[in-house]
């Protein structure tokens, strides 16, 4: 899978809302309600990604959790990250509050 220009990722962007380019990576932080909101986002965030076999990293720190995209294999954002950071984007709007 080619990887994306700046441009392209940048074009992007609008349609991703809560991400960034940032490092080499695309990335968005959530601050959730409690700290077993933010663990069932990672799990069901998770189960996706494992379907798919791509995986985002994921920090956790108390109530915030980061997810990077980046397409390792690849060495950079590919159309894989942008699938997937829209599937987190869905994932998290289902989120129950």
């Amino acid at each position: 899978m080619a990887v994306l220009s700046n441009d392209q990722v940048d074009a992007a962007l609008p349609d991703l809302p809560g991400w960034e380019r940032a490092a080499g990576a695309l990335r968005r932080s959530t601050k959730f309600p409690t700290f077993l909101d933010g663990i069932d986002a990672v799990r069901r965030v998770a189960e996706f990604a494992e379907e798919k076999d791509h995986h985002p990293d994921i920090d956790i720190r108390w109530r915030t959790v980061t997810f990077a995209l980046v397409t390792h294999s690849a060495g950079g954002i590919t159309e894989k990250d942008l699938q997937m950071a829209t599937e987190i984007n869905r994932i998290l709007a289902d989120q129950p509050s």
